[in-house]
């Protein structure tokens, strides 16, 4: 590549119209990496980008954009163009696609494709959106249980080519309902002769299409399979889910409660290419959630500015508590968010985590507590309220970790996504019972 490709951006060469150096750029780039360039582009760039690529490069490259991308290539190619990447596109990423694509956009797509993929496209349509059906693959090369090794290699070579995974090969019995799943590898050392049988693995783990996709693809995490088959009410295989669609399924459940944790909404699309306006609405309507939660922390403050006004020096460790027990709160609430998310507790695990994150808390409370009381009495001079805010880090941390850690479970147990409990919800909820707290504790020891 010369030094002239390498430095200028892409922007630059396609207002300079430099075909040439253009060109050597994608021959010399994965395709992973142009469709990050496309995706990072503005849409007179990418669109360039992308009509200079040949027609099995396009595809592939179009493959590995996100839903929102590939609408905003559509959209720009003329029909035969159209007509050739939507065709070539595995049925169960056009579902995606059109799931989350304008009505008119969806009819133009379904208008372009052949009998075959309508038809298989529609019928993945057909499952609700966000569950395994959406996800899974209906091109499947299926086993019948009664014959040879042989005959069974023969029908994957036959039909292999039109399928997205050979390596996971399901058996069926007569009326397509799942016996069990053979390896590819194991069929391929196996002496041809030899009854298929005894190769069939009968306990593999399996979902149903109405099931989720997070959840289909969290089973695959932790059974280590490269694909999982998915079957009907009546148990009749419809499809596989395969790896590479269950770590999208996965990265983008992980993506959403990270958002949910941090108080937004998650966004679909590159952040680069998402507007100002956009990222300004995907979080504003938690922020204004969280200022109508902080007037608890207003009306603690006016239930208790008696007390204040008598001992004011109270109101100089209110930000140190406030901050230390909302901190605790957080990390106890990313904790079993993420916990919950993997499948390590669930919600009947909710007493045994409130036990295990309220002994956490005090372990914490007791370390912190120790400095916060000597930081106390440097900055009041008072042993008794040294002795308070000691006390008080002790009780709000163990408090503060007793309702991070229970929360998300609470809310999983209610049907409600536990991200959506998010650590700066906690936060503010321990920030206002915090207070009363440890104003409480002040009472006591310096009997106001």
């Amino acid at each position: 590549m010369t030094e002239r490709t390498a430095e200028a951006k892409l922007s630059d060469l396609v207002a300079a119209h430099d075909v040439g150096h253009l060109q050597q750029w994608l021959a010399e780039r994965p395709d992973h990496e142009i469709a990050e360039e496309i995706t990072r582009a503005d849409q007179v760039t990418a669109g360039v980008l992308f009509r200079l690529l040949d027609k099995d490069r396009a595809s592939e490259v179009f493959g590995e954009l996100d839903g929102v991308e590939q609408q905003k290539i559509l959209s720009a190619v003329r029909d035969q163009s159209f007509r050739d990447i939507v065709e070539g596109m595995d049925p169960d990423d056009r579902a995606r696609l059109l799931g989350e694509a304008p009505a008119n956009f969806t009819q133009r797509v379904l208008a372009g494709l052949s009998p075959r993929e309508r038809e298989l496209t529609a019928t993945l349509l057909g499952y609700e959106p966000g569950s395994v059906g959406r996800f899974m693959t209906p091109e499947v090369v299926r086993l019948k249980e009664h014959i040879t090794v042989g005959e069974a290699l023969e029908r994957v070579r036959r039909e292999g080519p039109e399928a997205e995974t050979v390596y996971t090969l399901p058996v069926t019995d007569a009326g397509r309902r799942l016996i069990g799943v053979v390896g590819l590898k194991d069929l391929v050392l196996a002496d041809p002769a030899d009854a298929l049988n005894g190769l069939i693995d009968t306990a593999h783990l399996r979902a149903h299409a109405g099931d989720t996709a997070e959840s289909a693809a969290r089973l695959m995490q932790e059974g280590n399979l490269l694909d999982l088959p998915v079957v009907d009410s009546e148990d009749r295989l419809v499809g596989l889910l395969t790896i590479d669609d269950a770590l999208e399924v996965i990265e983008a459940a992980d993506t959403e409660d990270i958002a949910r944790q941090a108080a937004a909404s998650p966004i679909e699309g590159h952040y680069l290419t998402a507007s100002v306006l956009r990222l300004a609405r995907s979080r504003v309507v938690w922020l204004l959630l969280l200022i109508v939660a902080a007037t608890l922390t207003a009306k603690v403050l006016e239930a208790f500015e008696a007390d204040i006004a008598k001992v004011t020096a109270l109101a100089l460790f209110i930000p140190l508590l406030v901050g230390t027990g909302g901190n605790v709160g957080a990390q106890a609430a990313t904790g079993a968010v993420r916990a919950i998310a993997v499948g390590e507790v669930r919600p009947g695990d909710v007493l045994k985590v409130a036990w295990r994150e309220c002994r956490v808390g005090f372990l914490l409370g007791v370390m912190l507590g120790v400095v916060g009381l000597v930081f106390a009495w440097v900055i009041a001079k008072n042993a008794d309220i040294a002795l308070v805010v000691g006390l008080t880090l002790v009780a709000v941390c163990a408090w503060a970790a007793v309702i991070g850690g229970g929360m998300p479970l609470l809310a999983r147990k209610l049907g409600i996504d536990p991200a959506v409990i998010s650590a700066p919800l906690v936060t503010t909820f321990v920030d206002a019972t915090g207070l009363i707290i440890y104003f409480m504790i002040a009472r006591v020891v310096l009997g106001l």
